[in-house]
């Protein structure tokens, strides 16, 4: 039986299907496998975001305001996944009117946080 997803208690914006590249989506599976899951990353660069990691979602949140969620990946389309460098489908949830123009920076952002995590970690 599949567990609620929080996500669903806050109001989205926007929502849209999205494809997240394999590198991305390979890098935080490893993380939540090699360091904790869930996993809470700072996005330095980008002050106040941080974002959660999930088996079920990857929720991007404002820490100064309160932890406003700001964007989500989510409905990660994972069954019959056979190869590893096959990008992932996914639903991407828009909380602030802002969310669109940050949206990929996050993503490079935290595959440069992880690797610097998982690097430390070895």
């Amino acid at each position: 039986m599949n567990m609620p997803n929080p996500l669903d208690a806050h109001d989205t914006l926007h929502t849209m299907r999205k494809v997240i590249p394999a590198k991305h989506y390979n890098r935080v599976r490893l993380a939540l496998i090699r360091l904790s899951n869930p996993l809470i990353v700072e996005l330095t660069p980008m002050r106040q975001l941080k974002i959660i990691l999930h088996d079920q979602y990857w929720l991007c949140f404002d820490s100064c305001m309160n932890d406003m969620p700001v964007l989500a990946w989510t409905e990660f389309k994972t069954l019959g996944r056979s190869v590893l460098n096959e990008p992932v489908e996914c639903e991407l949830r828009l909380y602030h009117c802002h969310a669109g123009m940050v949206m990929g920076e996050v993503l490079e952002t935290l595959g440069h946080s992880l690797v610097t995590m998982l690097d430390s970690k070895k």
